[in-house]
């Protein structure tokens, strides 16, 4: 998860401190706060309007959400990719358990030149007449591989399916375009790369979902919700586009604030230019340890901020792994991957600091 940002944490605080004195908060203080964050996310992903996101407290919540208003049959066949990051796969699962679906699981190649592109031809490969979902992320969090979400679109639009994309690992440090890769959905937890608190998240909802069920029928999420003299005349009719699948309690007077704080920051920095800073900080020494036998996907397959490094026939990942721990460098262990996740609170220092733990 990222550190909070000194701008973040000042508005967390005051927020908190807000609830102190409660008669000061009025009922348009329910609805401000939403609005600017769901400004600020569509404005990041480039969404069509502020009506089409939603307020989420987690990934699960979001894909479970898509779930519900999927319609499968027997024999439909659900896309992944292997050790995709389980909070995208339990919801799937439970399509298959209760309405015959299947899953059907994309394989990493070997770890050697061209797996990131062989893998995505994979991907490609497996969308089929069968395919009724693909849920797939940008980026694996396991070590960065970036897939073809374009192509993917392409091939899924063919066969009338739908693509679910889980952005947590990705939107905020990369790029994003909902007009260019028209996800049906696009989930995203916001206490990584959009630097929020943990407990909240962001979804997109395309047009297939606009008439569809949440899975809590709240106030908020009703028409005419802004008139609180009124709410006890029940108004079954739900808000617009994707507004009905705002979570509980999603006025939330700390997460959303400091959320839409992260965000208005990144909107500043844009993630082409965290992209930029990470890969120039990176790339050379990440050459090095290509050179020394470490497996590390090439530029042109994964992400710049999110890389995981292999032995392949250096240091043995055990004896790596007490070396970082005694130089007090911190890094994930994901699978057979050392997970490496800079920022621009990282320097060239850091990373070359990192890559001598190798040798």
């Amino acid at each position: 998860m990222s550190p909070n940002l000194i701008s973040v944490e000042k508005v967390g605080i005051e927020n908190l401190l807000r609830k102190t004195n409660p008669q000061h908060i009025t009922s348009e203080d329910f609805f401000t706060d939403r609005k600017i964050l769901k400004e600020r996310f569509s404005q990041l992903i480039g969404a069509p309007d502020e009506d089409s996101v939603a307020i989420i407290p987690s990934v699960s919540y979001g894909i479970a959400t898509v779930v519900k208003n999927i319609e499968f049959s027997k024999g439909d066949e659900i896309v992944v990719l292997e050790d995709q990051f389980p909070s995208n796969i339990y919801a799937w699962m439970q399509a298959v358990r209760d309405q015959g679906a299947s899953i059907v699981t994309v394989k990493a190649p070997p770890l050697e030149d061209g797996r990131g592109l062989r893998w995505n031809e994979l991907l490609l490969n497996s969308i089929t007449k069968k395919t009724k979902v693909v849920a797939i992320p940008q980026v694996h969090w396991s070590d960065g591989t970036l897939f073809d979400l374009k192509s993917a679109r392409e091939l899924t639009s063919q066969v009338d399916a739908y693509l679910v994309v889980d952005g947590t690992q990705s939107v905020g440090a990369l790029p994003f375009s909902i007009s260019e890769y028209q996800p049906d959905a696009l989930i995203c937890g916001g206490y990584k790369w959009m630097m929020g608190a943990y407990g909240l998240g962001m979804a997109y909802y395309g047009d297939k979902f606009y008439n569809g069920s949440p899975i809590e029928d709240n106030w908020i999420n009703h028409k005419d919700s802004e008139d609180f003299t009124n709410l006890s005349n029940y108004n079954p009719e739900f808000k617009d586009k994707a507004i009905r699948y705002d979570m509980g309690e999603s006025s939330n007077f700390i997460l959303v604030p400091m959320l839409a704080e992260g965000i208005r920051q990144i909107l500043e920095w844009t993630p082409e230019a965290i992209q930029e800073y990470c890969g120039d900080i990176c790339a050379d020494t990440l050459k090095m340890l290509q050179s020394h036998g470490y497996f590390v996907e090439n530029t042109n397959a994964r992400a710049n901020h999110l890389f995981g490094i292999y032995s392949t026939g250096g240091k043995s990942m055990d004896r790596v792994k007490e070396i970082l721990a005694q130089e007090n460098i911190k890094v994930s262990y994901r699978g057979s991957a050392i997970r490496v996740s800079p920022h621009l609170y990282n320097t060239r220092t850091d990373i070359e600091k990192l890559v001598n733990c190798f040798f």
